[in-house]
Protein backbone atom coordinates (compact mmCIF):
# COMPACT_ATOMS: atom_id res chain seq x y z
CA UNK A 1 0.00 0.00 0.00
CA UNK A 2 1.38 3.43 -0.95
CA UNK A 3 1.71 5.93 1.92
CA UNK A 4 -0.59 8.93 1.30
CA UNK A 5 1.99 11.25 2.91
CA UNK A 6 5.35 10.33 1.37
CA UNK A 7 4.46 7.83 -1.38
CA UNK A 8 6.60 5.00 0.02
CA UNK A 9 5.23 1.52 -0.61
CA UNK A 10 6.68 -0.06 2.53
CA UNK A 11 4.33 -0.17 5.49
CA UNK A 12 3.19 -2.51 8.20
CA UNK A 13 -0.27 -3.27 9.57
CA UNK A 14 -0.59 -2.44 13.27
CA UNK A 15 -4.31 -3.16 13.76
CA UNK A 16 -7.10 -4.91 11.80
CA UNK A 17 -10.75 -5.16 12.64
CA UNK A 18 -14.03 -5.91 10.91
CA UNK A 19 -16.56 -3.15 10.35
CA UNK A 20 -20.07 -3.05 8.80
CA UNK A 21 -20.93 -6.44 10.23
CA UNK A 22 -17.73 -8.01 8.91
CA UNK A 23 -18.26 -6.92 5.31
CA UNK A 24 -15.23 -4.60 5.45
CA UNK A 25 -11.84 -4.87 7.15
CA UNK A 26 -10.32 -1.68 8.57
CA UNK A 27 -6.53 -1.71 8.74
CA UNK A 28 -4.33 0.80 10.57
CA UNK A 29 -0.94 1.01 8.88
CA UNK A 30 2.37 2.70 9.67
CA UNK A 31 4.70 3.88 6.92
CA UNK A 32 8.21 2.43 7.30
CA UNK A 33 9.79 5.60 5.83
CA UNK A 34 7.97 8.56 7.41
CA UNK A 35 6.46 6.68 10.40
CA UNK A 36 3.02 8.25 9.86
CA UNK A 37 -0.18 6.27 10.37
CA UNK A 38 -3.03 5.89 7.90
CA UNK A 39 -6.15 3.76 7.56
CA UNK A 40 -7.23 1.56 4.68
CA UNK A 41 -10.45 -0.37 4.14
CA UNK A 42 -10.65 -3.69 2.38
CA UNK A 43 -13.86 -5.18 0.98
CA UNK A 44 -14.99 -7.77 -1.50
CA UNK A 45 -15.51 -6.38 -4.97
CA UNK A 46 -19.09 -7.16 -5.83
CA UNK A 47 -20.62 -7.14 -9.26
CA UNK A 48 -22.85 -4.15 -9.83
CA UNK A 49 -26.46 -4.94 -10.68
CA UNK A 50 -27.92 -3.56 -13.87
CA UNK A 51 -30.97 -1.32 -13.58
CA UNK A 52 -33.53 -1.69 -16.38
CA UNK A 53 -35.18 1.67 -16.99
CA UNK A 54 -38.85 2.10 -17.99
CA UNK A 55 -37.85 2.72 -21.61
CA UNK A 56 -35.74 -0.46 -21.72
CA UNK A 57 -32.32 1.18 -21.36
CA UNK A 58 -29.90 -0.53 -19.02
CA UNK A 59 -27.37 1.13 -16.76
CA UNK A 60 -25.18 0.15 -13.82
CA UNK A 61 -26.63 0.72 -10.38
CA UNK A 62 -25.07 3.72 -8.65
CA UNK A 63 -25.52 3.69 -4.88
CA UNK A 64 -24.55 7.38 -4.59
CA UNK A 65 -27.22 8.39 -7.13
CA UNK A 66 -29.85 6.37 -5.25
CA UNK A 67 -28.76 7.85 -1.91
CA UNK A 68 -28.82 11.36 -3.38
CA UNK A 69 -32.47 10.93 -4.42
CA UNK A 70 -33.48 9.80 -0.94
CA UNK A 71 -31.37 12.49 0.76
CA UNK A 72 -33.06 15.11 -1.43
CA UNK A 73 -36.51 13.87 -0.40
CA UNK A 74 -35.45 13.96 3.27
CA UNK A 75 -33.87 17.43 3.05
CA UNK A 76 -34.76 19.55 6.11
CA UNK A 77 -36.63 16.61 7.64
CA UNK A 78 -35.77 14.89 10.94
CA UNK A 79 -34.29 11.81 9.25
CA UNK A 80 -30.69 11.01 10.11
CA UNK A 81 -28.05 9.95 7.64
CA UNK A 82 -27.69 6.66 9.54
CA UNK A 83 -31.40 5.87 9.09
CA UNK A 84 -31.21 6.64 5.37
CA UNK A 85 -28.07 4.56 4.84
CA UNK A 86 -29.45 1.59 6.77
CA UNK A 87 -32.66 1.84 4.73
CA UNK A 88 -30.66 1.82 1.49
CA UNK A 89 -28.62 -1.13 2.80
CA UNK A 90 -31.85 -3.04 3.46
CA UNK A 91 -33.27 -2.17 0.01
CA UNK A 92 -30.06 -3.31 -1.68
CA UNK A 93 -30.00 -6.53 0.33
CA UNK A 94 -33.59 -7.30 -0.65
CA UNK A 95 -33.38 -6.40 -4.34
CA UNK A 96 -29.83 -7.45 -5.18
CA UNK A 97 -29.54 -10.75 -3.31
CA UNK A 98 -31.56 -12.63 -5.92
CA UNK A 99 -30.15 -14.62 -8.77
CA UNK A 100 -31.07 -12.04 -11.40
CA UNK A 101 -28.28 -9.59 -12.30
CA UNK A 102 -30.93 -7.09 -13.49
CA UNK A 103 -33.48 -5.14 -11.46
CA UNK A 104 -36.30 -3.01 -12.88
CA UNK A 105 -36.07 0.67 -11.96
CA UNK A 106 -39.72 0.48 -10.90
CA UNK A 107 -38.80 -2.12 -8.23
CA UNK A 108 -36.09 0.19 -6.92
CA UNK A 109 -38.45 3.18 -6.91
CA UNK A 110 -41.23 1.28 -5.16
CA UNK A 111 -38.80 0.01 -2.52
CA UNK A 112 -37.57 3.57 -1.91
CA UNK A 113 -41.18 4.82 -1.73
CA UNK A 114 -42.10 2.15 0.81
CA UNK A 115 -39.04 2.94 2.94
CA UNK A 116 -39.88 6.67 2.93
CA UNK A 117 -43.57 5.98 3.59
CA UNK A 118 -42.56 4.21 6.82
CA UNK A 119 -39.85 6.76 7.69
CA UNK A 120 -41.23 10.25 7.01
CA UNK A 121 -44.55 11.16 5.30
CA UNK A 122 -43.30 14.47 3.90
CA UNK A 123 -40.19 12.87 2.42
CA UNK A 124 -42.41 10.14 0.98
CA UNK A 125 -44.69 12.63 -0.80
CA UNK A 126 -41.67 14.56 -2.10
CA UNK A 127 -40.12 11.39 -3.49
CA UNK A 128 -43.43 10.15 -4.92
CA UNK A 129 -44.02 13.48 -6.69
CA UNK A 130 -40.78 13.07 -8.65
CA UNK A 131 -40.87 9.29 -9.02
CA UNK A 132 -44.47 9.25 -10.27
CA UNK A 133 -44.07 12.49 -12.25
CA UNK A 134 -46.94 14.43 -10.68
CA UNK A 135 -48.24 17.04 -13.11
CA UNK A 136 -50.80 18.88 -10.97
CA UNK A 137 -51.75 19.67 -7.39
CA UNK A 138 -54.61 17.17 -7.51
CA UNK A 139 -52.12 14.32 -7.73
CA UNK A 140 -50.40 15.62 -4.59
CA UNK A 141 -53.75 15.82 -2.79
CA UNK A 142 -54.74 12.30 -3.84
CA UNK A 143 -51.39 10.90 -2.67
CA UNK A 144 -51.73 12.62 0.72
CA UNK A 145 -55.32 11.40 1.08
CA UNK A 146 -54.27 7.86 0.23
CA UNK A 147 -51.40 8.05 2.69
CA UNK A 148 -53.69 9.27 5.47
CA UNK A 149 -56.43 6.77 4.56
CA UNK A 150 -58.93 9.54 3.85
CA UNK A 151 -61.72 9.02 1.41
CA UNK A 152 -61.45 11.45 -1.48
CA UNK A 153 -63.82 14.38 -1.30
CA UNK A 154 -65.59 15.13 -4.57
CA UNK A 155 -66.84 18.70 -4.76
CA UNK A 156 -70.46 19.16 -5.89
CA UNK A 157 -70.95 20.29 -9.50
CA UNK A 158 -71.09 24.05 -10.04
CA UNK A 159 -74.57 25.45 -9.49
CA UNK A 160 -75.58 22.80 -6.97
CA UNK A 161 -75.33 22.98 -3.22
Amino acid sequence: MRCPFCGCQDDRVVDSRGVRDGAVIRRRRVCEKCDRRFTTYESIEESTPIIVKKDGRRQSYERQKFLRGIFTACQKRPVSRAVIESGVDAIEATLFEGLSPEVASTELGEAASEFLRRTDPVAYVRFASVYRSFTDVGQFAREVQEFRGDTPVTPPPIGEG
